[in-house]
Parts: C-alpha cells; structure tokens; sequence
C-alpha cells in the first residue's frame, strides 16, 4: 500500500497528521503534510485510509 499527498491540494490543516502521525510529516512553514515513505508499513493501513478520509481537501491518495 502506498500514500501519497496531492502538494497543489493540501492546505495544511494537519488532520491527517492527528491520524497518522507515522505516516505524515508537516512542514514548519505552512503546515502542509508530506507522507514520510510513500510506503505503509504493515499495521498502518487503517490509519492511512481514516488520514484519507478526515482531509477536507482530499488530498490524499491510497494505492
């Protein structure tokens, strides 16, 4: 499985980071989140899909 954030969509909210801290880095500047590895470790998966399913922007993308 893989997470990738749309960087043109994301408005820093930081709801995705609440979700899935592992998984989401926000920048200092703006708060927009990057995923830290596009790859979700295993056991992770649920928390990827309910970051995906709080972004108010959509986003984020799950593959």
């Amino acid at each position: 499985m893989k997470v990738e954030v749309d960087s043109q969509r994301c408005q820093g909210h930081t709801l995705c980071a609440m979700a899935a801290p592992d998984l989401f880095e926000l920048s200092e500047i703006d708060g927009h989140a990057t995923a830290v590895d596009g790859d979700v470790p295993a056991g992770l998966g649920e928390r990827a899909r309910e970051a995906a399913r709080t972004c108010p922007e959509q986003a984020i993308s799950i593959s």
